[in-house]
């Protein structure tokens, strides 16, 4: 994966911590990207997956 494309998916979940308010359901749906945002960053898949995850996109 390029550095630019790290270094955007950095700054992109950064972003998104920031908006984090504390409150479990209005941030679920900001906390379930920050996970797909850093699975791709980190180049993580479910165990026992040779293919993408179909149910979180990573």
């Amino acid at each position: 994966m390029d550095q630019d494309i790290k270094d955007q998916l950095a700054r992109e979940i950064e972003n998104l911590k920031n908006r984090l308010t504390g409150d479990m359901f209005t941030d679920m749906d900001i906390k379930d990207k920050i996970h797909n945002l850093e699975m791709k960053l980190k180049g993580v898949k479910p165990m026992d997956s040779s293919i993408d995850c179909v149910g979180c996109g990573s």
